[in-house]
């Protein structure tokens, strides 16, 4: 999970790789691992994103010569409230200008990031004066416009044309013409570095108060930042009662780190279950020195602080850590593959089994409530809809319901939420939602909850594609209430889907134990096996109960979302799919 880790498959794709094959769940992740790092600190996949500007026809506001036009950049937070993120150069006597100033910012696909542009032309009293010291208010508005970064990364070529409006517009029932914007934007090379290094550990020493013999070491890394503090980015896995240990490669991104000069820490911990691991030694060096130990075939030196308060030197141990294998490339991105044309298609299914309550009454789980507030069903459509439209260009939704009877039929396990016999499609994520809450008075709620059905529907509408081929990869979002019933025919579905473009996000909603649920998605069980033995390829399923998220900081979109990416890549470097670029 995340950027990196040492898991070939899932670890190398997030940041590069092209190992097709992981079927091997001895030296999976382990969740107490996995903790250890969330406490540290430890974050998913980013990009860096430079945005460059120019505009064309602004409005003159000069008397004597041409408008002097300046550009600042926003961002708009989920409360409304507008965050500087940077200024343009001011462009003296032009109503065309190519800024030259560029602005650098991290692109998050797990959630919706809303940029505003607006433009001012800078009074000529004020040319002198850093445009940071410039006082916005004492500036003519030219025009502003705005739209998501999603929208323009998707692009064939990554850039947009917006049309520029007064600072009014939201209010004016006519449109005035303030020009026109275009913004480009280009992914940071250092976005595609990958570094490959197989690392190693020899004579390791392990004492502990209970004289445990055993040791399960793995490394953690982590990069240096001012003031001294260490962020995590990448772990190997735990290797058992080895004091020699040689871990698989790790995939380290370049932009992670920051440059190669930039020291990292490496520190081997003897694994806990509990959680609390024990730090065997540890040893900095940055990306050139572990290349130069590759190249050597020297060691590094492991050692232990000295304790807090202590003048004493670092205690120098005997265990050393040695660079098996280090190589560099550049891959294509998850961005590069939508420049490319790839799409993400959006797809739900929505629970409509007994337990969720009759919709009638305020404690069912599909309570409309006529004061507008969303019940959990809606929240998460709403949610995952609003980050994932921007990936699908025609917006048109295939939308399932499971579980319910409709009116005068027998039991359905997957039909058509818009109520047709025909088609399953319906127009954006506002159709979704006037389509469930319709079928709520067209269907009686039954059961029992299989899944089987909606990942076999979403599972043949992928391998059309494919077979069409189509450059599409859908996302499937299942919302339910209750634990699967039909536990082996969901594996078989998963197993057969994981060769195909479809990842699966499911949503527990309500209070029902879901830690059964937790078997589908390998991120926390075992792999995944269909009922004659034969594992899943990848990793497609993601599960998040809604409870866990909803009071938290991390929303259930970030929590589903956050490996969508590394699936994404799986899928694509796998067979060997290039990005039309």
């Amino acid at each position: 999970m995340g950027n990196c880790c040492s898991d070939v498959a899932g670890g190398k794709t997030a940041v590069g790789g092209t190992a097709s094959d992981h079927l091997n769940s001895a030296n999976g992740p382990n969740e107490a691992v996995d903790n250890f790092l969330r406490s540290r600190g430890y974050n998913g996949l980013f990009s860096q994103i430079e945005l460059s500007f120019s505009a064309s026809g602004l409005r003159d506001r000069d008397i004597v010569s041409k408008s002097d036009p300046m550009l600042v950049l926003y961002e708009r937070g989920k409360n409304g409230a507008l965050k500087e993120l940077g200024r343009t150069e001011v462009v003296l006597n032009s109503l065309n200008p190519k800024w030259i100033t560029k602005h650098t910012l991290t692109y998050h696909f797990e959630t919706v990031q809303e940029l505003v542009f607006r433009v001012y032309d800078v009074d000529t009293q004020f040319h002198n004066a850093s445009v940071k010291m410039l006082k916005l208010e004492e500036q003519e508005h030219l025009g502003e416009a705005t739209c998501a970064l999603s929208q323009i990364i998707t692009k064939f070529d990554r850039s947009m044309t917006l049309d520029l409006h007064s600072e009014d517009f939201t209010r004016s029932t006519q449109s005035q013409n303030c020009g026109k914007l275009l913004v480009h934007a280009e992914e940071c090379v250092s976005s595609k570095t990958t570094v490959e290094m197989t690392l190693r550990c020899c004579d390791l020493e392990y004492r502990d108060l209970f004289s445990r013999s055993v040791c399960d070491p793995f490394l953690l890394i982590s990069k240096v930042v001012e003031g001294g503090s260490h962020i995590p980015i990448c772990k190997t896995e735990v290797i058992k009662n080895d004091l020699n240990p040689i871990w698989k490669p790790v995939f380290l991104n370049i932009q992670q780190i920051g440059s190669k000069e930039n020291p990292l820490i490496m520190e081997c911990y003897n694994f806990n279950s509990n959680g609390k691991h024990d730090l065997m030694g540890k040893v900095q060096l940055s990306l050139m020195e572990l290349e130069k130990l590759y190249s050597s075939g020297q060691g590094g030196n492991l050692y232990l602080s000295a304790a807090a308060g202590h003048n004493s030197p670092n205690k120098m141990l005997k265990g050393r850590l040695y660079v098996e294998k280090y190589a560099e490339s550049v891959q294509y991105s998850f961005l590069d593959y939508l420049a490319g044309g790839f799409e993400l298609n959006f797809m739900v299914a929505v629970d409509f089994t007994a337990s969720n309550g009759n919709p009638r009454l305020p404690d069912s789980l599909h309570y409309i409530d006529p004061s507008g507030r969303p019940n959990a069903y809606q929240r998460a459509i709403s949610e995952v809809g609003e980050v994932l439209q921007y990936y699908d260009s025609d917006k048109r939704f295939p939308t399932w319901g499971f579980g319910a009877r409709p009116i005068d039929g027998p039991v359905s396990h997957c039909f058509n939420l818009n109520g047709s016999s025909h088609y399953c499609e319906v127009e954006g994520i506002q159709g979704i939602m006037k389509a469930y809450t319709s079928a709520l008075l067209n269907v009686s709620l039954a059961g029992p909850t299989l899944f089987g059905p909606v990942i076999s529907n979403a599972a043949m509408i992928a391998s059309q594609s494919v077979a069409n081929g189509g450059r599409k990869y859908f996302v499937l979002l299942i919302i339910t209430d209750g634990v699967v019933t039909d536990l082996q025919e969901t594996k078989d579905a998963l197993v057969k889907a994981s060769d195909l473009p479809l990842s699966i996000l499911i949503v527990g909603v309500g209070g029902a134990d879901f830690k059964e649920m937790e078997i589908l998605d390998a991120d926390k069980g075992e792999k995944l096996e269909n009922s004659s033995g034969r594992v899943a390829s990848r990793d497609i399923v993601q599960f998040v109960p809604f409870r866990d998220v909803q009071s938290g900081e991390i929303s259930v979109v970030q929590a589903l979302l956050a490996e969508l990416p590394t699936q994404f890549l799986t899928y694509v470097r796998s067979r060997s799919i290039q990005p039309s670029v």
